[in-house]
């Protein structure tokens, strides 16, 4: 995913190359869209459509991947870069461009029912304006659905073990060293399930659920290793929040 707040200059040219990865896995993006799903409910005639913003929407492959989930709501892609946006208007009826940071996302305060915040954090130089910023736009109440790397995965507290640095961390924007994998993402931040319910919840949060989601890049052989992880979120590849705004 690409952030939406625009990174310093050095790490403009970066995100807006359309070489680095912005879509996630689609194991990912349904779990979290079935929380999401069941948090706000069928849009029904009474409650009426509800508004989610799906924040650092990058391509739009993750919200259109959610979005038979999401029947009858209203979901808006959002990302500060242009080239994503260019892309994420081929699979969603609503992309605008936003920024976390600066002049803020282009809606009032309180007009959100739920934000996706997918994979977005762990790009942040400033991820406690971000949270600001998105509990800002959610009314009270409203939900907020986060995903990011878990530090802590199963594998790499092998990893660690070994001396081996773990999966999802990066000490180059040039290359992979020291881990395995090959694609330089840009992480800047990586939580523990720990630290991200503490973090969220210093932001102004209640922390309804956090689950687990494997990882696409996990190899085939470890695949079934990787979904029994999920039962146990701080072992998990990938941490899914729901938290609500309070």
């Amino acid at each position: 995913m690409t952030t939406t707040a625009p990174p310093p200059p050095e790490l403009r040219d970066f995100y807006e190359n359309p070489a680095v990865p912005v879509a996630s896995g689609p194991s990912r993006s349904r779990r979290q869209a079935r929380m999401l799903a069941r948090a706000l409910g069928p849009a029904s005639a009474g409650a009426g459509p509800r508004t989610v913003l799906d924040t650092g929407c990058g391509d739009g492959t993750a919200a259109a991947t959610a979005a038979p989930c999401l029947r009858g709501h209203r979901l808006v892609g959002v990302d500060w870069s242009q080239d994503a946006l260019t892309r994420a208007r081929t699979r969603l009826p609503y992309a605008v461009r936003g920024e976390l940071g600066g002049s803020g996302l282009p809606f009032a305060s309180g007009s959100a029912d739920a934000v996706l915040f997918s994979e977005v954090i762990e790009h942040l130089v400033d991820p406690d304006a971000a949270l600001d910023e998105l509990r800002r736009v959610l009314r009270p109440g409203g939900h907020l659905m986060l995903s990011t790397p878990n530090l802590a995965a199963w594998y790499n507290r092998v990893l660690l073990l070994a001396g081996v640095q773990p999966v999802f961390s990066e000490v180059s924007m040039r290359g992979i060293h020291g881990r395995p994998g090959s694609e330089v993402v840009g992480h800047l931040r990586l939580y523990t399930a720990r630290a991200l319910r503490e973090f969220v919840a210093a932001s102004g949060f209640t922390v309804v659920r956090l689950e687990g989601a494997p990882f696409h890049g996990v190899p085939r052989p470890l695949r079934p290793l990787d979904r029994l992880a999920c039962a146990r979120a701080p072992l998990a590849s990938i941490l899914l929040l729901h938290a609500r705004r309070t």
